[in-house]
């Protein structure tokens, strides 16, 4: 079955060169220009991912982001200005799982595209549920619950968790995380997975400042302590 990706973006001969360019690869693509549009499209219609701007009108690609985070864990790239890193930053902050920088190469973004809806169809293949006390991962429907109570996580998230939870007590550092879940070595890419991990500690730890799930080893990196 084709995978569908929403292209949300004002500038309509970068949706028209993206556009034609996904679809070489047989990709369905759906096309949003406004922020507001990006948010109905999102709800009516499951994607596979979504690549998302954050200058767009009516609504701003944060605001979008974080609006289809409240009803969606589909995997946002957001399209950032070049060398603008608080906008990688406030993306991510938002719920946007990676980030790219204007002007890209068509050809990384489809790679992106493609390493991203690999990851999420090989993890939805895969099956059973890990418990770890009151902590539960039910990797056939990538949800994650604490005290039976569905915690929501974006697609990036559940792929940084699951990978730190198969992997329980060894320590991985920062460069191993953002080569295993990312697919990059770029050392500017580090924060990204700082800022993954806060995240996620916010959302599952009764404590994020001392956290039990998700542990810091100094001067090395974060383990999974079941």
């Amino acid at each position: 079955m084709s995978k569908r990706v929403l292209v949300v973006d004002d500038e309509k001969a970068i949706v028209k060169g993206l556009k034609f360019s996904l679809e070489q690869d047989d990709l369905i693509v759906d096309c949003a220009y406004d922020g507001l549009d990006a948010v109905e499209k999102a709800r009516e219609t499951l994607y596979d991912i979504i690549l998302l701007d954050v200058m767009l009108p009516r609504l701003s690609g944060f605001e979008v982001c974080q609006q289809i985070r409240e009803f969606s864990n589909v995997p946002i790239i957001m399209l950032t200005a070049k060398g603008d890193d608080m906008d990688k930053i406030l993306g991510l902050d938002y719920g946007a799982d990676d980030y790219m920088t204007k002007p890209f190469n068509i050809l990384e973004v489809k790679a992106r595209i493609k390493a991203i809806i690999r990851r999420t169809t090989k993890t939805q293949a895969a099956s059973g549920i890990m418990e770890f006390g009151r902590f539960v991962i039910n990797s056939d429907y990538r949800r994650v619950f604490i005290d039976d109570k569905e915690i929501n996580v974006t697609a990036r998230e559940y792929e940084l968790l699951e990978f730190l939870v198969n992997n329980a007590g060894k320590v991985y550092s920062r460069e191993e995380l953002l080569a295993a879940i990312w697919n990059s070595k770029h050392p500017e890419d580090l924060r990204t997975v700082d800022v993954h991990v806060r995240r996620l500690r916010e959302k599952i730890e009764v404590d994020p400042s001392h956290p039990k799930y998700i542990r810091t080893k100094w001067g090395t990196g974060y383990f999974f302590q079941g």
